[in-house]
C-alpha cells in the first residue's frame, strides 16, 4: 500500500461501516489485506487453471472470525481481474446444494443475483454476458457473410451434447431472436429462465418452448453449461464461490445432510478429474464442517479419504496443492501490519492525521492480548471492531488522549454466534463497547504482554 496515496471517502466509508458491523467490506479490500500469501499463490495457481480450461475445487477451512470470508472475497477480486465471471452465495436453511424443496434452487438464484465481470463486479451481470455473447456471434457473424443464427447455433452445439444442454442451447436463441427482432419480453424471459425464475414446465414452454426448467435436481448440471457460456462469451472460466457451508454441518436431518455432501462428492469429483471445463469452486467452512466424523464431512467416507490431509506435512511442513487450505493463523507481525492499515484508511491516507501513534497499536495489542489471549490476532474480526471502534471515539473526543482510552476497551472473545441456536452465523458479531469501567490497575499495567517487531 502506498501510504503518500489518499483513499477516496467512498473506499474509506464503505471499509470502517462494515468492519464496525463485523462484515467484510466490498470495497477496499487491497487497503486492509496482510497476510496469507501462500494461500493466495495457492488459488492464483487454481485461477490460471481454471483460465485454461481446466477445472479446480478449495475447502477454505478456518475457525470462526478467523477471516474466511474476506479472503474468499480478496480470491473473487482477484478472479474477476483476471476475466474470470464469479458467483457467490452464503448457505442458509433455505439455501442447499441438494434439496426437494426449492432449496438448491434458491441458492442458485442467489448465485445468478450475484454473478459478477469485472465491469460490473457488484452482481447483476448475467444479462450482459448473454448480450456479449450474441454480440460476438452476430460481428463474427457479419464478418464471414453468413447468416448470425447459425453461427450462435454453431457455437452452441457443444453444449446441447451436455445434460441439459439442449434447452439452455434453445433458450439462448430464443434471446438471440429477442435481440434481432426487438422483442424485449422473449429476452426478458429467457434471462428468467437463465436465472432460474421459472417454477413450472408449463410456463417455460408457453415462453420460451422448453420443456425444462431450472430446479433442485440439475443446479450443477446448470453450473457447468453456464462455465462453457462464459466462455463462449469471451471470459476465462466460471468461479464459484460458497461460504457458511457449516450450516450443512448444522442440518438436523441426516438424510439430508448426506445428500448435500453427495452433491459436494459429485463436484470434488468433476474437479479432480478435470471433467468440468472453465469452473472452479471455493467452499467456505469451519474445522467441525470438514473434521467432525458424525455430522461433518469426514462422516462420508468418501469425502473423508479424498480430503484426507497429507501425512507428511507436519512439524512445520506446509502443503498447499491439496483440495482443503487450511487458513494460517496470523501472527502478531501480521496483525500490527493490519492496525495500522486500519489506521491509516481511517486517516482516509493522510499520515499526519493518525489518531493513534505506533506505541498506541502495541498498547491496543497488549491490552487484547491480556483481555482474551492469543485469540486477538488468531480470530481477529472483535479485535479489529474494537479498534475501529476505539478510533471513532478519539476522533469524535479530540480532548481525550488515547493511552487513557485504550484500557477502557471491552473485547470479548468471538464464540462464533454458537448461543443462536440451531444456525450459527459466520458474520455475527458479539458486542464491543468501550465499558465505563476503571483502567486497569498498576499491577495489570505492569503485566502487559510486550510485543516486538
Amino acid at each position: 500500500m502506498n501510504m503518500a496515496t489518499p483513499i477516496r471517502p467512498k473506499d474509506r466509508d464503505a471499509i470502517l461501516q462494515s468492519l464496525r458491523a463485523g462484515v467484510v467490506p466490498r470495497l477496499g479490500l487491497h487497503l486492509v489485506q496482510v497476510g496469507r500469501v501462500e494461500e493466495v499463490k495457492a488459488l492464483l495457481r487454481d485461477l490460471e487453471r481454471i483460465t485454461d480450461g481446466g477445472s479446480g475445487i478449495r475447502f477454505v477451512i478456518g475457525e470462526y472470525g478467523s477471516g474466511k470470508t474476506f479472503f474468499l472475497n480478496v480470491v473473487r477480486s482477484v478472479a474477476l481481474e483476471k476475466k474470470l465471471v464469479t458467483a457467490h452465495a452464503d448457505l442458509t436453511p433455505d439455501r442447499r446444494l441438494q434439496a426437494t424443496g426449492g432449496q438448491a434452487r434458491a441458492l442458485y438464484a442467489e448465485l445468478m443475483r450475484n454473478i459478477s465481470t469485472r465491469t460490473k463486479p457488484d452482481g447483476g451481470a448475467l444479462p450482459s454476458i448473454v448480450e456479449r455473447f450474441v454480440s460476438s456471434a452476430a460481428a463474427d457473424a457479419r464478418e464471414r457473410g453468413v447468416n448470425a443464427d447459425a453461427v450462435i447455433r454453431e457455437r452452441l452445439a457443444q453444449l446441447s451434447e451436455m445434460v441439459g444442454g439442449y434447452d439452455f442451447a434453445e433458450v439462448i436463441a430464443a434471446y438471440w431472436r429477442g435481440h434481432d427482432t426487438g422483442d424485449e419480453t422473449l429476452k426478458g424471459n429467457a434471462i428468467r429462465w437463465l436465472r432460474g425464475e421459472f417454477t413450472t414446465r408449463t410456463d417455460a414452454r408457453a415462453a420460451l418452448g422448453v420443456r425444462t426448467i431450472i430446479d433442485d435436481s440439475n443446479v450443477y448440471d446448470q453450473l457447468k453449461l453456464l462455465s462453457r457460456l462464459v466462455r463462449l462469451a469471451g471470459y476465462s472460466g466460471l468461479l464459484v464461490c460458497l461460504d457458511e457451508l457449516v450450516n450443512l454441518y448444522k442440518l438436523a436431518n441426516t438424510q439430508a445432510r448426506n445428500a448435500n455432501y453427495e452433491q459436494i462428492l459429485r463436484i470434488l469429483n468433476d474437479s479432480l478429474q478435470g471433467t468440468a471445463v472453465g469452473l472452479g469452486f471455493i467452499l467456505g467452512g469451519t474445522p467441525d464442517f470438514l473434521l467432525d466424523t458424525r455430522r461433518g464431512l469426514y462422516s462420508y467416507a468418501a469425502l473423508q479419504s479424498r480430503l484426507a490431509e497429507n501425512t507428511f506435512a507436519v512439524g512445520g511442513l506446509a502443503d498447499y496443492t491439496g483440495p482443503v487450505l487450511r487458513l494460517a493463523n496470523l501472527s502478531p507481525e501480521d496483525f500490527y501490519v493490519l492496525l495500522g492499515k486500519l489506521r491509516h484508511v481511517y486517516a482516509a491516507g493522510d499520515s499526519a492525521s493518525y489518531l493513534v501513534p505506533d506505541e498506541g497499536l502495541q498498547a491496543f495489542m497488549a491490552h487484547c492480548s491480556k483481555r482474551i489471549g492469543e485469540a486477538y490476532f488468531r480470530t481477529p474480526r472483535t479485535t479489529i471492531t474494537a479498534f475501529v471502534n476505539l478510533l471513532a471515539v478519539l476522533e469524535q473526543n479530540p480532548g481525550v488522549l488515547w493511552s487513557d482510552v485504550i484500557q477502557k476497551v471491552d473485547v470479548v472473545k468471538d464464540e462464533g454466534g454458537q448461543q443462536a441456536g440451531w444456525i450459527e452465523d459466520d458474520d455475527a458479531t458479539p458486542p464491543l463497547t468501550v465499558s465505563n469501567t476503571n483502567p486497569a490497575s498498576p499491577k495489570q499495567e505492569d503485566e502487559l504482554a510486550s510485543f516486538k517487531l
